[in-house]
């Protein structure tokens, strides 16, 4: 028989030097089993690569031929259907020929209205490069028929009336190109830069909303494409452009391209500080803080948007801040209590 320590039952206390650390100095825990809780905003980096890219020829040409392949086998399998609908039932037959020339109208109706589109779109285009050239040059004559092509542009718009009425009783006042395209940008851009804002505004909000609340896959990257094709295409409508199904895509892929291309779209962290002045809500919300980031590249978005659809390029000191718009747009997520905490 061997003299064993009786074994000790229950728990084990051990005395510590100090104080013993509190549940309040504990980091936060990260979500979804992430090791890293500082937003980067990947929904709209996702959606940015999506809009931007562009297939390689090989694919072109291999959804060219796939599709003129499907359309040849449609049409001539509708054209035996109808040849032999018109010998068996000529009333039915007639009455589906009817169909298919009212479809090919609307079909033709829409193509004249994108090519229409196209068109305003290049018209504006025209404008922003005239006037930039005119100012550049200083060439009164050009910055003349730059403004009265610009208020030929709005002249149908019962909004603007009264500021086209201020501008057309001052225009002839103003003897250099300089001054000329400053009051046709304070008399006529300024009603429609304040339309467009609250336009990047709601489009930040919902994208940053959709993003917080929404933990689905591929929920935010689908809302912030929707969300920001929304938004471009109401904004070149504000600026007279009107652009139509193609058009709105065309200029999503030259905004996001662009801002591919810039690197503004990769950003974490700092633009995250520059809005809220910290990282406070990543700390208590790893999703809240990729919707506050996913937010302010919607705003940046915008901000190219109104860059490219304004006939006239922003004068020093108009052009909006980044920061002053998502503050705006995400002033009614905050609390009083998280705002005062910043």
């Amino acid at each position: 028989m061997t003299d064993e320590p009786p074994k000790r039952r229950g728990p084990v206390m051990v005395d510590l030097d100090g104080t013993a650390p509190g549940p309040d100095t504990a980091p936060p825990v990260p979500e979804n089993g992430a090791q890293d809780v500082h937003p980067t905003g990947s929904a709209m980096q996702t959606a940015a690569l999506l809009a931007s890219r562009r297939g390689s020829r090989l694919a072109r040409w291999f959804w060219a031929l796939l599709s003129a392949l499907i359309g040849v086998a449609v049409s001539a399998a509708a054209w035996n259907a109808l040849t032999g609908l018109l010998a068996s039932t000529p009333w039915l037959g007639w009455m589906i020929t009817a169909l298919i020339a009212a479809f090919l109208l609307v079909v033709l109706a829409i193509l004249i209205k994108e090519a229409t589109a196209i068109a305003r779109l290049a018209r504006i285009d025209k404008l922003q490069s005239d006037a930039a050239e005119a100012g550049t040059a200083e060439d009164l004559g050009l910055a003349r028929k730059v403004t009265t092509s610009l208020a030929a542009l709005y002249a149908h718009r019962a909004e603007l009336r009264w500021h086209l009425d201020r501008f057309n009783d001052r225009k002839d006042e103003q003897f250099d190109a300089t001054a000329l395209l400053s009051l046709a940008e304070t008399e006529l851009m300024t009603p429609l830069d304040a339309a467009a804002r609250r336009e990047v505004e709601t489009a930040a909000r919902q994208v940053a909303t959709v993003t917080a609340l929404v933990p689905l896959a591929f929920a935010d990257v689908i809302a912030a494409l929707t969300s920001n094709i929304r938004m471009i295409r109401r904004i070149a409508e504000i600026y007279g452009g009107r652009s139509g199904t193609l058009g709105s895509l065309r200029l999503l892929r030259a905004v996001m391209t662009h801002l591919v291309a810039t690197g503004a779209v990769a950003m974490g962290d700092d633009m995250l500080g520059s809005v809220l002045g910290g990282n406070l809500l990543a700390r208590l919300s790893r999703r809240f803080g990729e919707g506050v980031v996913n937010g302010a590249l919607t705003a940046r978005v915008g901000l190219a948007a109104m860059e490219v659809c304004r006939p006239l390029a922003f004068s020093p000191g108009r052009r909006p801040r980044v920061t002053s718009i998502i503050q705006s747009a995400l002033a009614g997520l905050f609390s009083k209590e998280t705002t005062a905490a910043k």
